[in-house]
């Protein structure tokens, strides 16, 4: 068992901690602030060919695997970039893979490129208002008419559709009623965002203001059968190939936020001089922090383990799914005690660990509540049945 990087890896860190130095603290400060998508900083990842690290070689990615991805967002996160810099390019990273590992030839070409370049951005429509984590009952209709599709619908808690030009969309294209499983009837496309047909409208949230998110309004809008991903009715089912590897990098996109905090914390508590002595000096201020410390090395290995197994071709899901949702706990606590540590300073924005506090709610909650996830453990590991 080896348990340290590797040469490549180390250089991958490097290179990515160079790209970032340049969009410090205080620019993603302003980007809380004033809002507006990191273009500046999604173009220099782009130009270093980092929005495609897990894209296949022969169509301008770098070809390797959800480790050294992982490794890339952890790294983008604890730069101080946190949620903000890492979503910016998030879906770049997993987000066509059922394109990779589904779409047809002339698709990869046509779709691959454009992504791993940053040419284009793209979103992910699967969410609705009204079914939320129950995905096999989503609303959204796609009826086909001759060589395209007519869809009408919903989604909601849509990331960076104020900026794309594409969407992978997700919607049914027979009625439930009319299939023998739920998961069958549910296609997959990839294709145009059309304003003139979507509405989109922005959620105003409680963090990661850089990021929009989003509610979608769908009327009539016509998708062209090329722009469907694989068969009809096999969408689900070619969704799921990008779950894991989601979860994977949100694990360690947390991981490095909180790492983020705790240098900012450790540093603050070695300066900050209470009663003649840094407040770091104090064990009811240094175990807190060596606790989030342990937390996020734990969370690391773990994270990385189910990357591993992925990059594998083994089973990852539960590795996978136990990642995000420690690594997710472990990363919030590290911004909580960030802000304790800075005390009164710690709700002020100059001093950042607010922000990062924010930003950690959201590995919590998306993609998947930390609920299902016990749930998912409990039925998939432990064999006990199935609870909702």
């Amino acid at each position: 068992m080896i348990f340290s990087l590797t040469d490549d890896q180390l250089a991958i860190r490097s290179a990515v901690e160079e790209i970032c130095k340049p969009f410090d603290d205080e620019y993603w400060l302003r980007k809380d602030r004033e809002g507006g998508f990191p273009d500046d900083f999604y173009t220099a990842m782009a130009k270093a060919g980092w929005l495609g690290v897990a894209m296949p070689a022969d169509y301008g990615g770098a070809g390797l695997g959800i480790s050294e991805a992982a490794l890339m967002m952890e790294t983008v996160a604890a730069s101080g970039a946190g949620l903000s810099g890492a979503s910016a390019i998030h879906m770049n990273v997993f987000g066509l893979h059922p394109v990779v590992v589904h779409g047809s030839d002339e698709q990869r070409k046509r779709w691959l490129p454009p992504i791993i370049d940053g040419q284009t951005k793209a979103c992910f429509g699967v969410t609705e208002p009204n079914t939320g984590l129950n995905t096999l009952k989503l609303k959204t209709r796609a009826i086909r008419k001759g060589d395209r599709y007519v869809v009408n619908g919903q989604k909601v808690w849509i990331s960076t559709a104020q900026v794309a030009q594409k969407i992978m969309l997700l919607a049914r294209t027979t009625p439930i009623e009319e299939v023998t499983s739920p998961a069958q009837g549910l296609s997959l496309f990839y294709t145009d965002l059309d304003r003139s047909k979507i509405e989109v409208r922005e959620i105003e949230k409680l963090g990661r203001k850089a990021v929009d998110s989003n509610q979608l309004f769908i009327d009539g809008l016509e998708i062209p059968v090329e722009d469907r991903i694989g068969e009809e009715g096999r969408g689900f089912e070619y969704i799921l190939h990008g779950l894991n590897p989601e979860r994977v990098l949100l694990a360690a996109e947390a991981t490095g936020l909180g790492r983020a905090a705790l240098k900012r914390a450790a540093t603050y508590a070695g300066e900050r001089i209470v009663f003649d002595r840094p407040i770091g000096q104090n064990q009811g201020v240094q175990h807190p922090l060596a606790e989030r410390w342990i937390d996020l090395e734990a969370g690391t290995l773990l994270y990385q383990r189910a990357a591993w197994r992925y990059d594998q071709g083994q089973p990852a899901g539960a590795e996978a799914n136990a990642a995000k949702y420690f690594c997710a706990e472990a990363g919030f606590r590290a911004c909580e005690t960030a802000v304790l540590t800075h005390g009164g300073m710690g709700y002020a924005k100059e001093y950042h660990v607010e922000r990062y506090f924010r930003e950690a709610m959201l590995p919590r909650i998306a993609p998947i509540s930390p609920q299902l996830i016990l749930c998912y453990i409990a039925e998939k590991v432990l064999g006990l049945p199935k609870s909702y």
